[in-house]
């Protein structure tokens, strides 16, 4: 009896993480920029909370249709190519194994056992073979746009909500400096976290998220300061 062995790859999460870790991502840089912003142009803590809010509910519908759009484009892409590798198989069978056996020669096979192997995997799924050494085609990084829109919406949220608790609890005099500093460490666990989970450098990815963090807040700081002084 076989036994089929078993391994988790971090790519099998890659579609869901990549979504959750931008949404939150995100909530987080753009609701702290607009509060710090708005707060820059000296609005009253009230406007500015009712600001952020609104920047939540609009960004977070923003980020499920803009990921709902891109990831059903490719899974149209994905599926128009599979109707034509389909009508391929039936137009030109003989051709289809020899295009087969061709990639797992290129890969290092010798052509008899090639042959051999593009004839075992078409009798047994011909698509599915097709699909994946063909196309390049992974059932792990396959389109799921409902998936990836639910991701995308509920991170930002949840992203967004941490500036938005934070503006909420201090006072007009220290909430461009605590909600810019606490914005950045949220930025830098997430970055982190984000990192872990995919293998990276902990320290790279939290550089790097925390510093375009900051340089959108500054960005968006000097504009509400601007405005609020031309006011």
């Amino acid at each position: 009896m076989l036994l089929r062995h078993r391994e988790g790859h971090r790519i099998d999460s890659i579609g869901w993480l990549r979504a959750a870790v931008l949404g939150a991502n995100d909530g987080i840089v753009s609701t702290a920029s607009l509060v710090i912003g708005v707060a820059a142009a000296h609005a009253p803590h009230a406007n500015i909370l009712v600001a952020g809010v609104a920047g939540l509910v609009a960004g977070a519908m923003s980020m499920a249709a803009g990921e709902y759009v891109s990831v059903h484009s490719q899974a149209d892409t994905e599926n128009a190519e599979l109707e034509w590798e389909r009508k391929e198989l039936a137009a030109d069978d003989k051709g289809e194994h020899q295009e087969l056996a061709g990639i797992y020669i290129a890969r290092g096979l010798d052509p008899v056992l090639a042959k051999q192997v593009a004839q075992q995997l078409m009798a047994h799924d011909a698509l599915g073979a097709h699909a994946r050494d063909e196309l390049g085609f992974s059932t792990a990084l396959s389109a799921r746009p409902i998936q990836a829109a639910f991701a995308s919406a509920g991170s930002f949220a949840v992203g967004a909500a941490l500036p938005l608790a934070v503006t909420a609890m201090v006072s007009d005099a220290s909430l461009i400096y605590v909600v810019s500093g606490s914005s950045l460490l949220f930025l830098a666990l997430l970055g982190g976290l984000a990192a872990r989970v995919g293998g990276a450098g902990v320290v790279t990815g939290a550089t790097r998220v925390t510093f375009w963090g900051a340089l959108a807040m500054a960005i968006t700081a000097g504009v509400g300061a601007l405005f609020g002084t031309v006011a």
